[in-house]
Order: structure tokens, then sequence, then C-alpha cells
């Protein structure tokens, strides 16, 4: 059994994912489609003198690379949402916690999963909960559908986009990688804008899979986006609308950001809902 990436993810949460793959009754399988998401046309804008032509706005550029300022004192609310995936979580930086719960698939796909990933350093938790039409012909998924919060060697999720938490690097969308990479942008209302933006150069994202900017080829480096900013100029709603490539369909990727300074600690799971993870745990993420 494998598991694609979230395109755009995972959500830090990875961190996300846009579709389990299909699994047969020996745990192999192809991917699943995803939805279909029409990809808007961009319009260019009349650059303002000493501009770089087809740069938009630079003012603009400047106010969304600042947006993301705030991101790094580790103390907001997210969301990210994707084909068939969704997240929403807490970093807390104070405490040195986050959490992220994360949804990929629905009881009507091949296979269904649902974590909540807790992380309060040193410890990180996580609790699964697998369905879908083939879960019960994998014999793997019974060890870990357990319905407790399976505590997880550090050593063994480092650097995984689903299960790990950097918490050196608070987002886990990556916006501030994100717009680093925009191409052209221009203001479409108060707080509101517009562009492109090349993912190629966001390959760190946890909000966008590297093998999906690998088959977008030369289209990355010019996604659409629009974004928001929050009445302090803090970001607030970043959109990106990537176009089909080889076997992912177009999709909207979204990401939200809220509470800025007001988020809460996590919370610890209760030490009788606590197992240590299996091997077959660390197996499903590899």
């Amino acid at each position: 059994m494998t598991i694609r990436r979230f395109s755009a993810a995972a959500f830090a949460a990875a961190l996300l994912t846009p579709g389990l793959a299909a699994c047969n009754s020996t745990g192999t399988g192809t991917g699943a489609a995803g939805t279909t998401s029409a990809s808007p046309t961009v319009s260019g804008s009349i650059a303002p003198s000493g501009a770089t032509p087809g740069a938009g706005d630079p003012a603009a550029k400047q106010a969304l690379l600042d947006s993301t300022n705030e991101i790094k004192n580790g103390n907001f609310r997210f969301t990210m949402s994707g084909v068939g995936s969704s997240a929403e979580g807490q970093v807390h930086e104070p405490s040195q916690s986050a959490e992220m719960k994360m949804t990929i698939g629905d009881q009507s796909s091949d296979l269904m999963l649902k974590l909540d990933v807790i992380h309060f350093k040193p410890d990180s938790w996580v609790k699964l909960e697998v369905g879908g039409k083939t879960a019960s012909s994998v014999p793997a998924i019974q060890k870990i559908n357990t319905g407790k919060y399976q505590h997880l060697d550090q050593t063994r999720i480092k650097g995984n986009r689903a299960l790990g938490f950097d918490f050196d690097t608070f987002d886990p969308a990556g916006s501030a990688v994100i717009t680093q990479g925009i191409t052209e942008v221009r203001k479409t209302g108060d707080g509101t804008y517009a562009g492109t933006v090349d993912v190629s150069k966001a390959a760190q994202a946890g909000s966008v899979d590297p093998t999906l900017i690998t088959a977008l080829g030369a289209q990355a480096q010019q996604v659409p986006f629009t974004a928001k900013v929050d009445p302090q100029g803090r970001l607030s709603e970043l959109v990106l609308q990537v176009p089909a490539a080889g076997q992912s369909a177009a999709q909207e990727i979204k990401m939200t950001y809220s509470d800025y300074g007001s988020a809460t600690a996590a919370q610890k799971p209760p030490a009788d809902q606590v197992v240590e993870a299996p091997p077959e745990l660390y197996n499903l993420f590899n």
C-alpha cells in the first residue's frame, strides 16, 4: 500500500495527501483519481514606472512577503485543503507544542485515513482511524487501527512530512517559501491579491508535493494564486490553482491562517490512551 502526498500538503500537515492509493487484497494498488478544479487565467497588469515588465506590482509582492512574518512567531491556527484531503490545527511555540487533524478520503473511498497528530516537544503521538471499502483486506491496518494514541519514536519520524514537526520551522504549509516564488502579483482589492507563483522553488513547503512539482514541468513556474491578508497585513488565505499534470487532475489547494498570537497549547493524550507505535505504522508512512 502506498500513500500519495498532498499536492500543494502535507499539511504539513505535510503533510497532506490528495488521495490514498487503492489497495487490493494483496495490499498493492494504483493512485486514486482526484476531483478536477478549473484553473483560472490570471490576467496581466500594467507595471508601475521602474518595475520589471511582467512582474506586476513590486509593492504588492513585498506586502505578501511581509504577510508571512508573523507565522515565524509560531502562534496561530491553520487549515489546509486539497483534492480529497483536509487538515486543521494549531502551532503554539511558547509551549513547544502543535496539533494537526487530517482527513484523507472518506468511507466511500477504497481507503480512508484520519490522523490526529500531537507534538509536545520532545514527544509526539498519532491517533489513526483507517476505513474505506478495502481497509479490512489489509492485515497491517488492524495493528494500527487501535483507537488509541500511538507514541512515536522521534528517530523514525525525523523529516517525515506527515508525522514529524520541526519546531525551528513553524509553518506546516510553508507559505513563506511559496510567496518567495511569486513571479507576478497585483492588488485586486482591500487586502486581496492575485498573480502567479513559481512552485518549483517550493519543494520544502509542507503543502507542495515535490513529485507533483516534477510532474508539472514548465507549468510549475506559472501557477495562478490568490491571497488575502487581515487588517494587520498578516496572511489569512493563500489559494493555488494547480493545473493538471501526469495522473493528477487540476486542483485547488487552499491554506488559511487565524488567531495569530492567541492559539493555545496542544493537550497531551491521557496516559491510559497511549500505546507505543508498532513497526506497521512507520511502514505505512515510508
